[in-house]
């Protein structure tokens, strides 16, 4: 069984000792019903470190870092420009996308986009959550909404592959594994509006690509779109 595995923002040295968060040391005690001496490997953009709990009582918890035992590796750079939907939805879009790779979300508001806003701080702790499950050690940035029109002006020279229904055109390997930063649009339940598209579509940075011939839900475009993403930079 592999050790418990825990987001720790802060620096960390070796040979140091630290006194665990509320959050932590709730999750310790009272979910994991952790015991002194247990292992805990705490993670950050630098690593991963084994720790050893060293004290433990019902509000406080101590951890003394041992060593590390993994460097920081960014294997992509894969932004998801995202459409806000509803809360659930949104919720399991941050989780698998996170699994799947994702380094910075990028909530977009367009004229059929049903929610304008985000907890941010909510989907920050999934995107955490997400990241200690899948054994990875950079947690995803998450940008505050921003609309369309605004989004795909700030592109510069940066590719964006927009996942379109009307597109006859695959994701191509080649074109993944050729981009060093790797942008992609998925639109709100209920598609871009036609001026929307005309926009997208002109942009000389777009790409645009199908997967089904059938109509996705959001959620179910993001994750079969970072999947095959995922397939191709063997992530």
């Amino acid at each position: 069984m592999s050790n418990i595995r825990l987001y720790y923002p802060d620096s960390i040295v070796e040979n140091s000792t630290s006194l665990l968060s509320k959050d932590h040391t709730h999750y310790l005690v009272n979910v994991m019903r952790a015991k002194r001496g247990l292992n805990v490997n705490f993670f950050n953009i630098n690593g991963e470190w084994l720790s050893e709990i060293i004290f433990l009582d019902r509000d406080r918890v101590e951890v003394k870092f041992l060593k590390k035992i993994k460097n920081a590796s960014r294997q992509a750079n894969i932004e998801l420009a995202i459409c806000l939907v509803k809360k659930t939805p949104m919720e399991i879009i941050i989780q698998k996308s996170t699994e799947l790779g994702v380094t910075k979300f990028s909530p977009i508001i367009s004229e059929r986009t049903e929610v304008k806003e985000i907890n941010i701080e909510r989907a920050r702790k999934i995107a955490i959550e997400a990241t200690e499950q899948s054994n990875q050690t950079h947690v995803p940035e998450i940008s505050k909404p921003t609309k369309l029109k605004d989004f795909l002006n700030n592109l510069k020279e940066k590719k964006l592959l927009f996942a379109d229904i009307n597109s006859k055109n695959k994701i191509d390997k080649k074109t993944i594994q050729n981009q060093k930063r790797i942008s992609v649009l998925i639109g709100p339940e209920g598609d871009f509006s036609s001026n929307e598209r005309e926009i997208i579509n002109t942009n000389k940075n777009v790409i645009p690509f199908s997967l089904s011939k059938n109509i996705l839900r959001t959620d179910t475009a993001t994750i079969s779109t970072l999947s095959i993403i995922s397939y191709f930079l063997n992530l």
